[in-house]
């Protein structure tokens, strides 16, 4: 599988589906209504969750990067 199309799925079907989950998750604590400590303490596992995922999608990116740099290297040395 192309790296490349690896990166845009994994974006499409987690990263996408992460920030909306953020996002509701801010405009429901932004309510007057105040959460329970139970619900409290799941969002912010929530949100810890979305951020490893971006570290880890930052992560693979910089590898995808590194290698086409050396495929590309390999090509202009032949």
């Amino acid at each position: 599988m192309d790296p490349v199309v690896f990166l845009l799925a994994l974006l499409i079907f987690v990263g996408i589906p992460a920030l909306t989950v953020v996002k509701v998750a801010r405009l429901r604590a932004g309510r007057s209504q105040s959460l329970s400590a139970d619900a409290i303490a799941r969002l912010e596992a929530l949100e810890r969750g979305v951020q490893d995922l971006q570290k880890e999608l930052a992560e693979t990116h910089e590898r995808l990067d590194f290698t086409e740099r050396l495929l590309t290297k390999a090509r202009e040395e032949r």
